[in-house]
């Protein structure tokens, strides 16, 4: 049940934000179902293959995607994600863990800032 609801909510989030499953999968797989962090990724990016497609294809109907920018981002991506697995796969999970935590703290800050910059911009 906690997997279902937590699909129904990443589609959600990730169809209105544009953010990856993995802000919500990875978390959620860890603690509530009892994956390690390794098996939590390793998850999330294949569930989150059918979800960037509904989200990409309902987009394109708005005119949204960004068709050249995709293809570089994802065809530069197939060769890090297969880093990306190597090496996770040979440092300690507390690393791993720690590590997917500074990205997402990281993540929030920038959002918050950038956030913040256009509300003073909007004040002016």
């Amino acid at each position: 049940m906690t997997v279902a609801l937590l699909g129904l909510l990443a589609g959600v989030i990730a169809g209105f934000f544009g953010v990856g499953g993995g802000v919500l999968f990875v978390p959620t797989l860890t603690f509530a179902v009892g994956l390690s962090v390794v098996e939590a990724e390793a998850t999330s990016l294949l569930a989150i293959i059918p979800v960037a497609i509904v989200g990409a294809l309902n987009q394109r109907r708005y005119g949204n995607v960004r068709f050249r920018d995709a293809a570089v981002l994802g065809l530069l991506a197939i060769p890090g994600a297969l880093l990306g697995v190597v090496i996770v796969n040979h440092v300690p999970e507390h690393a791993a863990r720690i590590g997917f935590v500074l990205v997402a703290l990281y993540t929030a800050y920038r959002l918050a800032l950038s956030g913040w910059r256009e509300r003073q911009a909007d004040s002016i």
